[in-house]
């Protein structure tokens, strides 16, 4: 192509975005398309030049401002119509809509609901391109108002020290949502790139030109690892409201007056005439596109909405099944539990290329509890040590899970989702979902928690329903040494986020080491004690509890089952059920607060399903509604233990 023709094509591409943002516009008015719409209209040019130079296998990251990313980045335009009508053949079968169109084959990670949510997966998809080398880039659009967010700065912070493939975007359209970006921030862009080391660059983000050449140079030496992450500050103007049918009280008049004569299609239509380029030849460009946006439209409105029998396609990818290992038998090596997780991580990362693990202290540091010791020595750049920046650590095992990558990251405290639970519960549950498929996440956050060594309250808690309430996400939660390695191995394999969650109370605690080709299936719970007058279900350290009162009623004629879940989500439901036919009465013991948790979830099983095979009232053992006591003596009261599930099973057998 010709430096003209490529002129050419890049004023095609921009009176593709607006001719499809404002057929949009009209479709939204008139009830055809559902849901939120928020328009690119006046941001074309920057969407086309910071995409210009980027291949097929580059990455972008967008916002709920995206169809121009998107459409730039190569989407056809039938399958955005499609998408945003709720079409099955739509980029996202439906399942994406307005703010999360994507296309992982195309390199487009998605746009996103959450403002400034894909920087850090943008994070994680350059440190997949970095390990996987080639030359991949990624560029990270965002807006003004995203900088605001410590998802900007955890993601800025990580990329600039581990020297990442990533161009940081930021499309300043001077209003974040309802307010002047001048009133949002006491420093300029360019301050904040400076404090994460970050080379700074202002472009004029409505000149199509200045936009391609400046970012066609950064790509360049990015590739050639002449330069690495950049803050690209592209000074726009957004022409309509935040969102379609924003009354737009907030404008300002005289900011609408500076950039009325820097419209990016008549800005680049007077470049093209300059040039020599006839007025004719730009009219048919604009007609060539206006019916390939009209046909398009066409196409996608006569494609059919989703089969209503496919309503819970897409939340969790297909697991190979994984047969229940044979009972272990003595003669084995006794090991820790702490160290059959490293077994467990080191046989995936000798067997697996394509997996790291990274955290606070995960690398060099060998993890708080020294689990990871020694890793680091063998696989220095698949295993990294992060800041403290949960956000950041969370989102860059999306981005690099979704990039084609099996990460291992670490929480290092349970207590600490709070910190991250955006990337959890909006990031990596919904991705595959709201793709329709087309996203992979094989991602395991491996965290611990646990009571009884009074670490407080913000240290003590057992949060697993919070993550057994989503939708797509996989909780582990092991007790035995033999299960903890069988389970990570699986998990590490699995193609659904999962996390995996320790006790830090059975790190210590010995077992006898399975072979290393151990694999334990995601989903089963198992019977780890016969018994016939009374079930007990229960998980992590509390099975062991459970046992201990097992054996104490035994000695007086009460026979106790005991089923350890292992995995909370999904719940293995026959398994419980199966025992409380037996049974006919059922206790639920766990660490965790009793009220609203898995134990009244398992109470309504065997209230539902299990009714009619039920002598008596189901008991749960749980913690008191309140957060774990410091004083050894409250934890104590507080903290479930062997001497209660005693008392609480004996009652239920004489009920």
């Amino acid at each position: 192509m010709s430096p003209l023709e490529e002129r050419l094509e890049r004023y095609r591409r921009m009176v593709r975005i607006r001719r499809f943002e404002e057929r949009v516009s009209e479709l939204y008015r008139d009830g055809e398309i559902p849901g939120f719409v928020h328009l690119s209209v006046g941001q074309e040019a920057t969407a086309v030049g910071a995409t210009w130079a980027l291949r097929p296998s580059d990455h972008i990251t967008s916002t709920h401002r995206g169809h121009g990313h998107v459409l730039a980045k190569g989407l056809d335009v039938r399958r955005a119509f499609a998408e945003l009508m709720g079409r099955d053949d739509g980029a996202c079968r439906g399942r994406g809509g307005s703010m999360h169109l994507a296309d992982p084959a195309l390199g487009i990670l998605g746009a996103n609901g959450i403002v400034a949510a894909g920087l850090p997966i943008a994070t994680g998809a350059a440190l997949a391109c970095a390990l996987r080398g080639g030359g991949n880039v990624v560029v990270a659009f965002f807006g003004d108002g995203a900088v605001a967010q410590g998802a900007f700065h955890e993601a800025a912070n990580l990329a600039s020290l581990w020297r990442l493939p990533v161009v940081f975007c930021c499309e300043n359209n001077h209003y974040a949502e309802f307010s002047l970006a001048e009133r949002q921030h006491p420093v300029s862009f360019e301050r904040r790139a400076a404090g994460y080391g970050l080379p700074y660059h202002h472009v004029a983000g409505n000149d199509v030109e200045e936009v391609t050449a400046l970012m066609s140079d950064l790509v360049e030496r990015i590739r050639t690892g002449e330069a690495g992450p950049v803050f690209v500050e592209a000074e726009t103007h957004r022409l309509r409201g935040h969102y379609e049918g924003d009354p737009q009280r907030y404008r300002e008049a005289e900011l609408d007056r500076r950039w009325a004569g820097s419209e990016p299609l008549a800005l680049t239509r007077r470049q093209l005439e300059s040039l020599g380029v006839e007025g004719g030849r730009l009219d048919a460009v604009e007609d060539d596109v206006a019916l390939e946006v009209q046909e398009a439209e066409v196409a996608a409105r006569k494609a059919s909405p989703p089969d209503e029998a496919s309503l819970f396609d897409f939340v969790v990818a297909e697991r190979v099944p994984v047969a229940e290992p044979e009972l272990l038998s003595g003669g084995g090596e006794e090991r820790r539990v702490s160290q059959a997780i490293r077994a467990a991580l080191e046989y995936e990362l000798e067997h697996d290329p394509t997996v790291v693990v990274f955290g606070v202290d995960a690398g060099a540091g060998g993890n708080v509890f020294g689990i990871t010791r020694g890793l680091h020595d063998r696989w220095p750049d698949r295993l990294r040590d992060t800041p403290i920046s949960e956000t950041a650590v969370i989102g860059a095992g999306v981005g690099a899970a979704m990039a084609g990558l099996r990460p291992v990251v670490e929480l290092m405290y349970l207590d600490f989702l709070g910190v991250c639970f955006d990337q959890l519960l909006n990031q990596a549950a919904k991705l595959r979902f709201m793709t329709g498929g087309a996203a992979r996440i094989p991602l395991v956050v491996r965290t611990q928690f646990g009571a009884g060594r009074s670490s407080g309250s913000q240290h003590s808690q057992s949060l697993e329903a919070l993550l057994a309430h989503i939708p797509g996400l996989t909780v582990v939660m092991p007790s035995s040494l033999a299960d903890t390695y069988g389970l990570l191995r699986a998990s590490i394999r699995d193609p659904n986020p999962v996390v995996f969650i320790e006790h830090r109370l059975l790190y210590e605690k010995k077992g006898v080491m399975p072979p290393p080709d151990h694999l334990v299936p995601i989903g089963k719970a198992k019977v780890v004690r016969e018994g016939a007058d009374v079930t007990i279900v229960s998980w992590s350290r509390m099975v062991f509890e459970c046992l201990e009162a097992a054996e104490i009623l035994s000695l007086e004629g009460i026979d106790v089952e005991v089923i350890d879940l292992r995995t909370i989500a999904p719940l293995d439901r026959e398994t419980v059920l199966a025992s409380v036919r037996k049974t006919a009465r059922m206790a639920v013991a766990h660490e965790a607060v009793t009220d609203f948790g898995v134990g009244a979830e398992l109470a309504a099983l065997a209230a539902g399903p299990g009714f009619w095979s039920l002598d008596a009232p189901i008991r749960r053992i749980g913690a008191p509604f309140m957060p774990a006591p410091y004083a050894p003596n409250l934890e104590r009261l507080w903290l479930p233990a062997a001497d209660r599930i005693v008392d609480e099973v004996r009652q239920l057998v004489l009920t």
